[in-house]
Protein backbone atom coordinates (compact mmCIF):
# COMPACT_ATOMS: atom_id res chain seq x y z
CA UNK A 1 0.00 0.00 0.00
CA UNK A 2 1.18 3.32 -1.06
CA UNK A 3 1.47 6.24 1.62
CA UNK A 4 0.45 9.60 1.11
CA UNK A 5 2.20 11.96 2.75
CA UNK A 6 0.93 15.89 3.70
CA UNK A 7 2.86 18.70 5.12
CA UNK A 8 1.08 21.73 7.10
CA UNK A 9 3.41 24.50 7.95
CA UNK A 10 1.20 26.94 9.92
CA UNK A 11 0.22 27.92 13.46
CA UNK A 12 -1.11 25.87 16.41
CA UNK A 13 -4.37 26.48 17.50
CA UNK A 14 -4.76 25.15 21.05
CA UNK A 15 -8.59 24.93 20.71
CA UNK A 16 -7.94 22.46 17.90
CA UNK A 17 -10.23 23.99 15.28
CA UNK A 18 -7.96 25.53 12.97
CA UNK A 19 -3.75 25.66 12.14
CA UNK A 20 -2.21 22.48 12.17
CA UNK A 21 -4.59 20.82 14.23
CA UNK A 22 -7.64 20.73 11.78
CA UNK A 23 -4.89 20.58 9.22
CA UNK A 24 -3.97 17.24 10.53
CA UNK A 25 -7.09 16.02 11.55
CA UNK A 26 -8.10 16.71 7.89
CA UNK A 27 -5.32 14.79 6.27
CA UNK A 28 -6.15 11.55 8.34
CA UNK A 29 -9.73 11.70 7.25
CA UNK A 30 -8.78 11.83 4.01
CA UNK A 31 -6.07 8.73 4.27
CA UNK A 32 -3.19 11.08 3.77
CA UNK A 33 -0.03 10.85 6.72
CA UNK A 34 0.36 14.29 7.81
CA UNK A 35 3.27 15.84 9.24
CA UNK A 36 3.92 19.46 10.49
CA UNK A 37 6.24 22.52 11.13
CA UNK A 38 5.24 24.73 13.81
CA UNK A 39 5.67 28.56 12.38
CA UNK A 40 3.80 29.79 15.75
CA UNK A 41 1.91 28.70 18.87
CA UNK A 42 -1.33 30.44 19.58
CA UNK A 43 -3.76 30.44 22.98
CA UNK A 44 -7.21 30.83 21.22
CA UNK A 45 -10.51 29.23 21.63
CA UNK A 46 -13.63 29.97 20.03
CA UNK A 47 -14.50 33.48 21.34
CA UNK A 48 -10.91 35.02 19.84
CA UNK A 49 -7.56 34.91 20.01
CA UNK A 50 -5.55 35.53 23.47
CA UNK A 51 -2.14 35.33 22.21
CA UNK A 52 0.49 34.41 19.20
CA UNK A 53 4.17 32.89 20.53
CA UNK A 54 6.25 33.00 17.13
CA UNK A 55 8.76 30.68 16.72
CA UNK A 56 12.55 31.56 15.93
CA UNK A 57 13.29 31.22 11.84
CA UNK A 58 16.35 28.77 13.00
CA UNK A 59 12.79 26.63 14.51
CA UNK A 60 10.87 26.60 11.58
CA UNK A 61 14.08 25.40 9.24
CA UNK A 62 14.71 22.77 11.78
CA UNK A 63 11.18 21.46 11.75
CA UNK A 64 11.53 21.66 8.27
CA UNK A 65 14.77 19.89 7.50
CA UNK A 66 13.95 16.89 9.50
CA UNK A 67 10.72 16.36 7.71
CA UNK A 68 12.90 16.79 4.38
CA UNK A 69 15.68 14.72 5.28
CA UNK A 70 13.82 11.60 5.92
CA UNK A 71 10.03 11.50 5.20
CA UNK A 72 9.47 13.87 2.48
CA UNK A 73 5.98 15.64 1.21
CA UNK A 74 4.04 14.44 -1.68
CA UNK A 75 2.52 17.96 -0.99
CA UNK A 76 2.83 20.86 0.90
CA UNK A 77 0.14 23.87 2.93
CA UNK A 78 1.74 26.67 3.86
CA UNK A 79 -1.12 28.56 7.02
CA UNK A 80 -0.29 30.87 8.99
CA UNK A 81 3.32 31.75 8.97
CA UNK A 82 3.47 35.27 10.81
CA UNK A 83 6.25 36.91 9.62
CA UNK A 84 8.27 37.98 6.49
CA UNK A 85 11.26 36.09 7.57
CA UNK A 86 9.87 33.22 8.07
CA UNK A 87 7.55 33.17 4.95
CA UNK A 88 11.06 33.41 3.14
CA UNK A 89 12.74 30.80 4.78
CA UNK A 90 9.74 28.42 4.20
CA UNK A 91 10.17 29.27 0.52
CA UNK A 92 13.84 28.70 0.79
CA UNK A 93 13.45 25.38 2.12
CA UNK A 94 10.33 25.03 -0.59
CA UNK A 95 13.10 25.15 -2.98
CA UNK A 96 15.79 23.19 -1.57
CA UNK A 97 13.83 19.91 -1.08
CA UNK A 98 11.86 20.47 -5.19
CA UNK A 99 8.39 19.99 -3.36
CA UNK A 100 6.11 20.89 -6.22
CA UNK A 101 2.77 20.41 -4.89
CA UNK A 102 2.46 23.44 -2.63
CA UNK A 103 -0.97 24.79 -1.28
CA UNK A 104 -1.00 28.44 0.12
CA UNK A 105 -3.69 29.38 2.83
CA UNK A 106 -2.64 33.22 3.16
CA UNK A 107 -3.87 33.34 6.68
CA UNK A 108 -4.53 36.69 7.97
CA UNK A 109 -6.70 37.68 10.26
CA UNK A 110 -8.73 35.12 12.80
CA UNK A 111 -12.43 34.79 12.75
CA UNK A 112 -12.16 37.27 16.08
CA UNK A 113 -10.70 39.57 14.07
CA UNK A 114 -7.56 38.89 15.75
CA UNK A 115 -4.18 39.84 12.98
CA UNK A 116 -2.16 36.50 12.15
CA UNK A 117 0.37 38.52 9.54
CA UNK A 118 2.71 41.13 10.02
CA UNK A 119 1.51 44.15 8.03
CA UNK A 120 5.20 43.95 6.59
CA UNK A 121 4.79 39.75 5.60
CA UNK A 122 2.07 40.67 2.57
CA UNK A 123 4.79 41.64 0.37
CA UNK A 124 7.05 38.74 1.26
CA UNK A 125 3.93 36.89 0.83
CA UNK A 126 3.60 37.84 -2.52
CA UNK A 127 7.43 37.94 -3.66
CA UNK A 128 9.30 34.51 -1.87
CA UNK A 129 5.51 32.06 -1.81
CA UNK A 130 3.33 32.86 -4.31
CA UNK A 131 5.79 32.20 -7.38
CA UNK A 132 5.99 28.87 -6.17
CA UNK A 133 2.53 27.37 -5.22
CA UNK A 134 0.32 25.27 -7.17
CA UNK A 135 -3.18 26.39 -5.20
CA UNK A 136 -3.42 29.45 -3.61
CA UNK A 137 -6.84 29.57 -1.34
CA UNK A 138 -8.08 32.83 -0.06
CA UNK A 139 -11.41 34.24 0.89
CA UNK A 140 -12.50 37.73 -0.68
CA UNK A 141 -10.76 39.89 2.06
CA UNK A 142 -7.70 38.14 1.77
CA UNK A 143 -7.67 38.37 -2.06
CA UNK A 144 -8.31 41.94 -1.63
CA UNK A 145 -5.27 42.50 0.78
CA UNK A 146 -3.20 40.40 -1.93
CA UNK A 147 -4.01 42.10 -4.78
CA UNK A 148 -4.72 45.86 -3.67
CA UNK A 149 -8.24 46.18 -5.05
CA UNK A 150 -11.97 45.85 -3.46
CA UNK A 151 -14.07 42.50 -4.72
CA UNK A 152 -17.93 43.49 -4.41
CA UNK A 153 -18.93 40.96 -7.21
CA UNK A 154 -18.31 37.87 -9.12
CA UNK A 155 -16.58 39.95 -12.28
CA UNK A 156 -14.01 41.31 -9.53
CA UNK A 157 -13.48 37.98 -8.02
CA UNK A 158 -12.68 36.87 -11.79
CA UNK A 159 -10.27 40.03 -12.42
CA UNK A 160 -8.45 39.33 -8.69
CA UNK A 161 -8.37 35.77 -9.76
CA UNK A 162 -6.34 37.05 -12.96
CA UNK A 163 -4.10 39.11 -10.69
CA UNK A 164 -2.86 36.33 -8.36
CA UNK A 165 -2.25 34.02 -11.14
CA UNK A 166 0.04 36.86 -12.75
CA UNK A 167 1.90 36.89 -9.16
CA UNK A 168 2.95 33.14 -10.55
CA UNK A 169 0.40 31.47 -8.51
CA UNK A 170 -0.77 28.25 -10.96
CA UNK A 171 -4.29 28.00 -9.82
CA UNK A 172 -6.20 30.20 -7.74
CA UNK A 173 -9.71 29.80 -5.63
CA UNK A 174 -11.30 32.70 -4.46
CA UNK A 175 -13.55 31.43 -1.75
CA UNK A 176 -17.37 32.94 -1.58
CA UNK A 177 -17.88 32.71 2.21
CA UNK A 178 -17.60 36.18 2.10
CA UNK A 179 -19.51 37.06 -0.72
CA UNK A 180 -23.74 37.87 -0.87
CA UNK A 181 -26.70 36.08 -1.07
CA UNK A 182 -27.80 31.95 -0.26
CA UNK A 183 -25.47 30.45 -3.02
CA UNK A 184 -22.18 31.03 -2.10
CA UNK A 185 -19.75 30.66 -5.45
CA UNK A 186 -15.88 29.34 -5.06
CA UNK A 187 -14.34 30.36 -8.33
CA UNK A 188 -11.41 28.00 -9.33
CA UNK A 189 -9.04 30.06 -12.34
CA UNK A 190 -6.10 27.92 -13.74
CA UNK A 191 -4.87 30.76 -16.00
CA UNK A 192 -7.10 29.62 -18.83
CA UNK A 193 -10.66 29.46 -17.91
CA UNK A 194 -12.70 29.74 -14.82
CA UNK A 195 -14.94 26.88 -12.80
CA UNK A 196 -17.91 27.75 -10.83
CA UNK A 197 -18.49 25.57 -7.43
CA UNK A 198 -21.99 26.60 -6.20
CA UNK A 199 -23.23 25.65 -2.56
CA UNK A 200 -26.10 26.41 -0.49
CA UNK A 201 -25.26 28.75 2.33
CA UNK A 202 -25.35 27.45 5.67
CA UNK A 203 -26.10 30.14 8.21
CA UNK A 204 -23.71 29.29 11.17
CA UNK A 205 -21.56 31.06 13.77
CA UNK A 206 -19.45 27.90 13.70
CA UNK A 207 -17.14 27.94 11.22
CA UNK A 208 -13.90 28.36 12.83
CA UNK A 209 -10.82 26.92 10.62
CA UNK A 210 -13.25 26.80 7.70
CA UNK A 211 -10.08 27.75 5.43
CA UNK A 212 -7.35 25.74 6.88
CA UNK A 213 -9.55 22.73 6.50
CA UNK A 214 -10.41 23.72 2.75
CA UNK A 215 -6.81 24.43 2.03
CA UNK A 216 -6.04 20.91 4.09
CA UNK A 217 -8.57 18.75 2.39
CA UNK A 218 -7.01 20.06 -1.32
CA UNK A 219 -3.30 19.15 -0.16
CA UNK A 220 -4.33 15.61 1.04
CA UNK A 221 -6.13 14.77 -2.38
CA UNK A 222 -2.61 16.55 -4.55
CA UNK A 223 -0.57 14.11 -2.12
CA UNK A 224 -2.74 11.48 -3.44
CA UNK A 225 -2.09 12.63 -7.26
CA UNK A 226 -5.58 14.50 -7.64
CA UNK A 227 -5.71 17.13 -10.23
CA UNK A 228 -6.15 20.55 -8.63
CA UNK A 229 -9.98 20.26 -9.76
CA UNK A 230 -10.63 16.96 -8.94
CA UNK A 231 -9.00 18.30 -5.16
CA UNK A 232 -10.93 20.98 -4.89
CA UNK A 233 -14.50 19.68 -5.77
CA UNK A 234 -13.29 16.87 -2.56
CA UNK A 235 -12.44 19.75 -0.82
CA UNK A 236 -15.49 21.97 -1.30
CA UNK A 237 -17.70 18.32 0.06
CA UNK A 238 -15.53 17.94 2.81
CA UNK A 239 -16.02 21.65 3.77
CA UNK A 240 -19.23 21.62 3.37
CA UNK A 241 -20.39 18.43 5.28
CA UNK A 242 -17.70 19.73 8.23
CA UNK A 243 -20.22 23.07 8.34
CA UNK A 244 -23.70 21.33 8.30
CA UNK A 245 -22.91 18.54 10.76
CA UNK A 246 -20.75 21.15 12.77
CA UNK A 247 -20.40 20.59 16.84
CA UNK A 248 -21.90 23.25 18.78
CA UNK A 249 -19.16 23.28 21.15
CA UNK A 250 -17.47 26.25 22.93
CA UNK A 251 -18.85 29.94 23.06
CA UNK A 252 -18.03 31.69 19.97
CA UNK A 253 -17.38 30.76 16.46
CA UNK A 254 -17.22 27.11 17.18
CA UNK A 255 -15.23 24.37 14.74
CA UNK A 256 -16.66 22.44 12.03
CA UNK A 257 -16.94 19.02 12.29
CA UNK A 258 -13.30 17.19 10.31
CA UNK A 259 -15.20 13.70 10.99
CA UNK A 260 -18.36 14.38 9.13
CA UNK A 261 -17.51 14.17 5.11
CA UNK A 262 -16.15 10.17 6.31
CA UNK A 263 -19.44 10.01 8.22
CA UNK A 264 -21.51 10.56 5.28
CA UNK A 265 -19.68 8.84 3.07
CA UNK A 266 -20.14 5.72 5.20
CA UNK A 267 -23.52 6.60 5.67
CA UNK A 268 -23.88 6.46 1.73
CA UNK A 269 -21.96 3.33 0.95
Amino acid sequence: MTTYKALTIAGSDSGGGAGIQADLKTFQELKAYGMSAITAVTAQNTLGVQDVYPMSVAAVEAQIDSIGADLGADAVKTGMLFSSEIIEAVANKIKQYKWERIVVDPVMIAKGGASLLQQQAVQALKDHLLPLAMVITPNIPEAEVLTDMSISNLDERMEAAKKLHKMGVQHVVIKGGHGEGEDLVDLLYDGQEFLYITSKRIHTKNTHGTGCTFAAALTAQLAKGSSVRQAVVVAKDFIQAAIEEDLKIGNGHGPTNHWAYHHRQKENA
